[in-house]
């Protein structure tokens, strides 16, 4: 609607609104409230809802439903009951094969899909539970074998698998402390040691709703950190140290191995970029470099993922498929594309090993594990499957990883 008016320069004029009030919408927006407007909308949905059930297009939503069961199990109001939703859970998969051949089969898959993930997350949360420190403790005196070490720029860190602990006010029990100490004083990984500490709680959120350390910590089986004080003591262990402690000193001395070679060959930061990108140490990283690299965009490259596991597993793919193809006789009569997947395969698995596997790492790990198996079984590797098998295979077994700000990068292969 426009009335006419008048300008300071004596000049008529018409002034309106646009759109027109004839156009204006009714109470309610632009939003289509006649019963008419709605049967095609939820016709569009339907035919969607079918093209997504179709062949092959189901399996990319399964690991979707399955993450959303976790999320509602990490936002319950307190922990659920194992069993329950273990039969639940169960029961709704037994349905889903019951209808494989019904209409209704792609829906059941999601509920069932969703409950299952409800499921492994409570089952994961029950198999790590432990005692965590509820207040600060001085003076903790503490033995036990040692699991990790991590050598910062300024600082040293190790985790202590607890096998004594002694306080004059009396101690909660407790599987595993992370402690920091002196640079350069850090034990030997796989080595019983006695020592003192402070211990503190888990570090909890800055504020609502931020990032929660202490979830990371309690599903390493970490019920508090702290700092040593004084000296470590080595002494020899009252137990045989097990299989996981000799496997964890093995790749400890595999990447300190790895670390004096390149020491000897490079200095300063290069140094310390190389080590990051074969065994998966940044710490050594000068802060100036590490925040030229984030600050440029380039941070992720310091992290091993995918990019870094395609190179592996591709130059040594075609490594050995070039040597075995200089031998006339392999190349005729044997299927020396499927020597060099496998060879491939185990290379990219040692680099998963010696690189600590991390939750980037292992999904670049499953993401090509899945494309030489399709290449030795002579499938044909869909992109898309094999983002979704690899998010399965991550979240089955580390439920936690879907808060994980490395899980984030499952959306990269797809943008």
């Amino acid at each position: 609607m426009s009335d006419e008016g008048r300008t300071p320069g004596s000049r008529r004029g018409y002034a309106g609104t646009w759109p027109p009030r004839e156009a204006v919408a009714p109470a309610g927006g632009y939003a289509p409230i006649s019963v008419g407007a709605w049967p095609p909308i939820v016709e569009t949905l339907r035919q969607w809802a079918r093209a997504e059930a179709g062949a092959g297009r189901l399996l990319p939503w399964v690991p979707v439903a399955f993450g959303s069961g976790i999320a509602f199990n990490f936002a319950a109001d307190h922990e659920p009951v194992l069993s329950i939703a273990v039969i639940v859970a169960i029961a709704l998969c037994a349905l889903a094969f019951l209808l494989r051949r019904r209409q209704a089969f792609a829906a059941v898959v999601i509920i069932a899909a969703v409950a299952a993930g409800f499921a492994v997350a409570t089952w994961r949360t029950a198999r790590v539970a432990h005692g965590v420190l509820a207040r600060p403790m001085f003076s903790v005196s503490l033995t036990g074998f040692v699991e990790t070490r991590d050598i910062r720029e300024r600082t040293d860190r190790f985790v202590l698998r607890v096998a004594s602990i002694e306080s004059q006010r009396g101690a909660p029990k407790l599987e595993r402390v992370r402690l920091s100490v002196k640079k350069g004083t850090a034990p030997e990984v796989g080595s019983f040691i006695e020592l003192k500490a402070r211990l503190q709680p888990p570090l909890a959120p800055l504020r609502p709703g931020s990032y929660d350390f202490s979830r990371d910590l309690y599903f390493q089986g970490i019920g508090a950190s702290g700092f040593v004080l004084g000296a470590i003591k080595a002494t020899a262990p009252p137990e045989s140290r097990g299989f996981a402690l000799r496997y964890a000193a093995f790749m400890q001395g595999t990447r300190d191995a790895i670390d004096a070679r390149i020491r000897n060959v490079l200095e300063g930061d290069n140094r310390a970029i190389a080590t990051a990108l074969l065994t998966g140490r940044r710490d050594a990283i000068s802060e100036p470099v590490n925040d030229a690299m984030f600050v440029s965009g380039l941070g992720h490259v310091l992290s091993i993922s995918g990019y870094h596991m395609a190179v592996v597993a591709g130059v040594v793919f075609f490594a050995v498929r070039a040597l075995l193809a200089l031998f006339p006789t392999l190349t005729v009569s044997y299927p020396i594309k499927k020597w060099a997947a496998a060879a491939a395969l185990v290379a990219a698995a040692f680099y998963l090993l010696l690189s600590g596997a991390e939750v980037a790492t292992q999904r670049s790990f499953f993401m090509t594990a899945v494309v030489l198996i399709a290449v030795i079984v002579d499938r044909r590797a869909v992109t898309f499957r094999t983002l979704a098998v690899a998010a399965m295979i991550v979240l089955v077994i580390a439920p936690e990883a879907l808060v994980h700000p490395s899980f984030q990068s499952l959306s990269a292969p797809p943008a």
